[in-house]
């Protein structure tokens, strides 16, 4: 596999370890805030739809939706399948249709903005996050489902 689809790879294994901070122990109404702009619910059905939209560009057939959200635990559910389905495609020896920067730079960049928004948002509803070193996680090529490692390095 060549270095750029392994970076984009561990890319993705850093979002899934970030966005699975960000939704771990939030309370099922965290799902409705509305203290912020975007409910969180709303917004991780985005996260979804970004990561449907990426794997059809890299498949050479791009379609962008907006799914209507489902129930939070649903969707979070929705969201780790998309960015697995993503890793798998890029992990694959498919060709990709669509140039590594710019499925980057479009839906890979934008989810980040979006965890720190849950994260952000989290603290508005009054259940912050636990600060973590990031740089210190276990964060593993591949390794884009739900369950994740616990932190390394809270504080």
């Amino acid at each position: 596999m060549d270095t750029n689809r392994e970076l984009l790879r561990h890319t993705l294994a850093a979002l899934a370890y970030r966005a699975s901070r960000a939704l771990e122990d939030a309370p099922e109404s965290f799902a409705a805030f509305s203290g912020g702009g975007r409910q969180p619910v709303r917004i991780l059905a985005h996260m979804g739809d970004l990561f449907d939209w990426a794997l059809s560009m890299a498949a050479g057939n791009p379609r962008w939706q907006n799914s209507p959200p489902l129930g939070w635990l649903q969707e979070q559910g929705r969201f780790f399948a998309a960015l697995e389905a993503f890793d798998a495609y890029i992990t694959s020896a498919e060709p990709l249709h669509a140039p590594i920067e710019r499925l980057f730079q479009g839906p890979i960049a934008d989810a980040l903005t979006h965890v720190g928004q849950l994260a952000m948002l989290r603290r508005l509803a009054g259940c912050p996050l636990r600060g973590e070193n990031y740089y210190v996680a276990e964060i593993a090529v591949g390794h884009v489902g739900v369950n994740q490692p616990a932190p390394v390095k809270p504080f």
